[in-house]
């Protein structure tokens, strides 16, 4: 208790104005955030440090899935820290002054903007991958995703820093001690669209995209029969296959149902499609809550406004998992890190 009280951000408002000690669920829900923190670090690090190490990986998709972890590592390192100081605080007051609230908020809409649109980029480069593979090249590939990274950090940065350079509201109110994003209702509408609405429906509509060319190509397949006279003799033809010619020898692999290319395209759909459901159930109720707020001077509780916050964070700790879990070669790589390591 002495420690407690000689810490007064370690303690809690109770019903009177008195203060007390955390409870056990505070406790546990800190340690929980603070677990986050160290794992949503330590995965996008690994991830950056593998396509470094790799160099098969330095190059497209790659690039656009380095440039998500080094928002989401920021994230981690400069965002949830001080949000979790933040969570600390009685009635989760800011009390680390006006100055370093402007720049923990920057940083804090700087890196989940990039964080959201790169998502969006990876989204748009696997719809163009999938639906325009033979005018898609490497080369265009690499020309348009350096430009999505560009525009993402770009816009980003006009975002995070209006409210600074334009004067475009406040962040930090000295008298209740509140550290949060500009309120200022017209501030409110341009960073949320910008942020999240906008992305989401680009995200929506790649999808929708995708969903209708799978089955488009399966319709074309099933379209495509044949009679029964010619079922035993063609039925072998139809059997997908891969030939490869080295020197004069001719190799051929038999696949199962669908060709190499086409269950490729199917992962990657199925990477999209969980990417962008992740993503949306992770920000949705966040920019819900930040666009009504400010417009309808509604009062939502700083438990629920924490509890979004924190679901939004996660984000950047789930999109890792999901690059890796649909790509053995991360895997592999992972291993031989960890292998050349020791």
């Amino acid at each position: 208790m002495a420690f407690l009280q000689q810490n007064p951000t370690l303690l809690t408002d109770l019903p009177g104005g008195h203060r007390g000690p955390l409870s056990v669920f505070s406790v546990l829900v800190l340690t929980l955030l603070a677990m986050l923190v160290v794992a949503t670090f330590l995965w996008n690090v690994l991830v950056l440090a593998t396509i470094l190490r790799v160099r098969t990986f330095h190059r497209v998709p790659h690039n656009l899935v380095a440039s998500t972890a080094v928002a989401d590592v920021l994230v981690a390192a400069l965002v949830m820290p001080l949000s979790l100081v933040k969570e600390l605080s009685a009635g989760r007051r800011w009390r680390l002054g006006r100055a370093l609230c402007r720049v923990w908020i920057s940083f804090d809409v700087l890196c989940c903007t990039a964080s959201i649109w790169n998502v969006t980029a990876i989204a748009l480069d696997r719809y163009w991958s999938i639906t325009r593979h033979l005018e898609y090249t490497l080369r265009t590939r690499r020309r348009i995703s350096n430009i999505m990274i560009g525009l993402t950090w770009g816009l980003s940065a006009i975002i995070s820093l209006a409210p600074l350079l334009f004067g475009w509201g406040e962040t930090y109110s000295e008298g209740n001690e509140e550290c949060q994003v500009s309120q200022e209702p017209s501030y409110t509408i341009f960073s949320t669209f910008g942020a999240f609405y906008v992305p989401l429906c680009v995200v929506l509509f790649v999808y929708w995209k995708i969903y209708k060319a799978a089955k488009f190509r399966i319709g074309s397949r099933k379209s495509n029969s044949i009679t029964p006279e010619a079922i035993e003799v063609k039925e072998a033809s139809q059997q997908p296959q891969m030939v490869f010619t080295v020197r004069h020898a001719t190799v051929t692999f038999q696949t199962d149902g669908d060709t190499w290319r086409e269950q490729k395209e199917k992962k990657a759909a199925l990477m999209v499609g969980i990417l962008i459901g992740v993503f949306v159930l992770c920000w949705i109720p966040f920019f819900i809550t930040e666009l009504i707020n400010p417009l309808c001077s509604c009062d939502i509780p700083p438990i629920w406004k924490s509890i979004f916050l924190w679901l939004g964070y996660s984000n950047s700790f789930f999109n890792p998992l999901i690059y890796t879990a649909f790509n053995k070669n991360y895997n592999n790589a992972f291993r031989n890190l960890f292998s050349w390591q020791h």
